[in-house]
């Protein structure tokens, strides 16, 4: 098993055993690997993470539990809900946000579930009603600075519908969202070119 978190769009894998997706990264010169468990080792990564010189990291510990405890001890974590949106013609929804092509997602507030944050995010970035809320896709991690502190990100990102016959579509400019598409899922690979790692890895999960 393996949980991997994105710096900008470098991967720090945590791993309990070197796993397929990890060998293409583990003899590249560029890659930090570290299978020494302890306080200076986890120190030593992070600080390696963030080095221009290395774009990958493998940290191996036979207890995942206790090495992800480690990790998240140096961070302040936020959790945020999102959503991949699926239309009645199976399109999916993209949004333009800085640049790059993304999911609706945002922060957790106070008092909600993270299912309903994910709803409500995916409600105030597009615009859509009467959202149908399935399945937990997947998490995932990213990392940035924000007024000093460091930031993990955990992203809980689900499967919905919506019937977009009957829906005007209203991007959050206030959030930087400069456009909304809907997407063919044979065409993914335009908006897959111009996206986060993460956002990437949200794709494969949904198959």
């Amino acid at each position: 098993m393996h949980i991997p978190i994105y710096f900008n769009d470098k991967p720090l894998f945590l791993c309990d055993a070197i796993g397929p997706e990890m060998e293409e990264f583990r003899h590249h010169d560029d890659t930090v690997f570290i299978d020494e468990f302890s306080t200076h080792a986890v120190n030593a990564m992070l600080h390696e993470m963030h080095s221009k010189k290395i774009h990958a990291g493998i940290f191996l510990h036979s207890n995942l539990v206790e090495l992800k405890h480690a990790i998240w001890k140096k961070f302040m974590v936020i959790k945020a809900g999102g959503g991949v949106v699926e239309n009645e013609k199976h399109a999916l929804l993209f949004m333009l946000r800085r640049g790059k092509w993304d999911l609706p997602k945002g922060k957790l507030d106070d008092g909600e579930t993270i299912e309903e944050c994910a709803v409500r995010e995916v409600e105030e970035e597009t615009g859509l009603r009467q959202i149908k809320l399935k399945e937990h896709l997947l998490t995932t991690y990213h990392t940035y600075n924000e007024s000093g502190h460091h930031i993990l990100k955990e992203s809980y990102w689900y499967k919905m519908s919506v019937d977009s016959k009957v829906q005007d579509m209203k991007p959050q400019t206030e959030e930087d969202i400069t456009e909304l598409k809907w997407v063919p899922k044979k065409q993914l690979e335009d908006v897959l070119s111009n996206t986060f790692p993460s956002i990437k890895d949200v794709m494969k999960k949904l198959g």
